[in-house]
């Protein structure tokens, strides 16, 4: 069962990959300390689905090695609009988003389909 819908190509998503893909060098007690540099790749995932099943779908489609699952389930949101019809109400699903971290040295291409 497919349990990923779709991955996350968003400004925020970009932002958060670009920042965890650079070494940082920080100071503990007057000694230099270095963060190794993980990237993490958002993914839109069923609501279901959990950490464990996530993670063996990442590394069987995209041929990395996954060291992290964290996920976050979001409501879905109430809208309306006003229509000649009157008011019209409505709700957006709500969906669960995954951000996986990868082994140091692993990349998701997702334009290479193009």
């Amino acid at each position: 069962m497919a349990y990923i819908i779709k991955p996350l190509v968003t400004e925020k998503m970009t932002k958060i990959t670009d920042k965890s893909s650079i070494e940082k060098t920080y100071k503990v007690k007057g000694e230099d300390r270095t963060k190794v540099a993980e990237l993490k790749y958002g993914f839109i995932v069923r609501p279901e689905a959990d950490k464990l099943q996530i993670k063996k779908e990442i590394e069987s489609l995209y041929n990395v090695t996954v060291i992290n699952v964290n996920t976050a389930r979001y409501a879905g949101k109430r809208s309306s609009r006003y229509t000649r019809a009157g008011l019209v109400k409505g709700q957006k699903a709500a969906f669960k988003k995954a951000i996986v971290t990868l082994k140091e040295g692993d990349t998701i291409d997702f334009y290479s389909n193009i």
